[in-house]
């Protein structure tokens, strides 16, 4: 007779790899943002986290006492997390910061918002299709020590979306209207 301290991890690994898809962030979401890397050379990776529809809804039905957050997990297909530790040059991190968000806009991505002081820089980007939110992008760096990258992918509310700018802290003196691409051509 077999071990069952045997079937158990195999079954485990089995089901994990059937189910991969819903574990991670899915790159085929209208959501997910192509991003590259902050630069190896100036940057120490110190975290990467990709979190998958599966985790998401699992999360969701664990959450009793805020209905708000409930609802936004519901809602999300996949959330990627990637924050740096600055140990180079604090000048190209934010260079490379202001390219993805250039890149991200010539792929249809709307920037909604971009802070800088000093240093600090804040950018936001939606990604819309259909007059639905789809994506969010949020690239903040602090100009000397740390910078984070979010991808939100899957339905976000507009009320939500107030929320994330409010959770971001920014001061307004260093926010910077940015038009959306009709009004621009006008």
């Amino acid at each position: 007779m077999k071990s069952k301290g045997f079937f158990v991890p195999v079954l485990l690994v089995l089901v994990l790899s059937t189910a991969g898809c819903g574990i991670t962030a899915p790159r085929g979401n209208a959501g997910y943002a192509d991003l590259d890397s902050l630069g190896v050379a100036d940057t120490d990776r110190v975290l990467t986290l990709s979190i998958g529809p599966a985790l998401l809804r699992f999360a969701a039905m664990h959450v009793e006492d805020d209905p708000e957050t409930r609802d936004l997990l519901r809602g999300l297909d996949g959330v990627r997390i990637r924050i740096y530790e600055i140990d180079g040059q604090a000048a190209r991190v934010a260079s490379r910061m202001d390219r993805m968000s250039q890149k991200l806009q010539a792929k249809g991505w709307e920037q909604v918002m971009l802070a800088r002081s000093g240093g600090e820089q804040a950018h936001m980007l939606m990604r819309v299709v259909d007059q639905r939110i789809r994506g969010m992008t949020v690239l903040v760096s602090d100009g000397e020590s740390e910078a984070v990258v979010i991808n939100l992918m899957g339905e976000l509310e507009p009320r939500q979306f107030a929320e994330a700018i409010t959770a971001l802290d920014i001061d307004a003196a260093g926010v910077q209207r940015v038009q959306p691409r009709e009004a621009q051509g006008s």
